[in-house]
């Protein structure tokens, strides 16, 4: 994968740089938190790796700049902590978007096993980001084509993928175009739909 490091420290970046390169990791360099998001602006990662602490643009703001960029791929975010971190300063992060902790002084067992967490994750949001971006969905009876090409119904189609249990209602378009439409032609007078609440805000 190719991960940006990001660390104000130079020896403690060029750890974090070798024993991501020894794990295999195509490696991008930012010396602050200000470098990573011009960085990352141009050429979006899979994984970055950053410290908390930073002048200029510290770990969490940098991580909110990220998350608010929803029209990027997903980026799993790795947090570089002091041992002393409190679960206050936890709550703050996680908060902020962070994915997932490591302590410092860094061990590159815990590093392979982050990144293996976060592999698993980034291949998820792409299958999840392909079903978004193309669903072969029948115009007619509103179907959709599977992966052996069976046509389902897209409850089921969406069940069997996310677990998601569906109820069902009808909206008041439906129900003033279609449901009220048809029960007048049968000579039944229903009510009008009931008119949607007030959008918050």
């Amino acid at each position: 994968m190719k991960v940006l490091a990001v660390e104000d420290d130079v020896i403690a970046r060029t750890i974090l740089r070798r024993a991501l390169q020894h794990l295999g990791h195509e490696v991008i360099e930012a010396e602050n938190g200000e470098a990573a998001w011009q960085l990352w602006q141009t050429a979006p990662v899979s994984v970055l790796v950053s410290d908390w602490m930073m002048p200029q643009v510290d770990g969490l703001e940098l991580c909110r700049r990220i998350r608010a960029r929803t029209d990027i791929p997903y980026t799993y975010f790795i947090l570089l902590t002091a041992r002393g971190a409190t679960g206050e300063n936890r709550r703050e992060a996680a908060e902020a978007g962070i994915d997932d902790f490591l302590t410092k002084p860094l061990d590159p067992a815990e590093l392979w096993m982050r990144l293996r967490v976060a592999e698993r994750i980034i291949q998820w949001a792409s299958r999840v980001q392909r079903l978004e971006a193309l669903l072969p969905i029948c115009s007619y009876c509103k179907k959709i084509r599977d992966d052996h090409n069976y046509w389902q119904q897209i409850e089921g189609y969406i069940h069997e993928r996310t677990g998601s249990q569906f109820s069902h209602s009808i909206c008041p378009d439906c129900y003033q175009g279609v449901v009220r439409a048809q029960m007048e032609a049968e000579g039944i007078i229903l009510p009008p739909a009931p008119p949607p609440p007030p959008r918050a805000g």
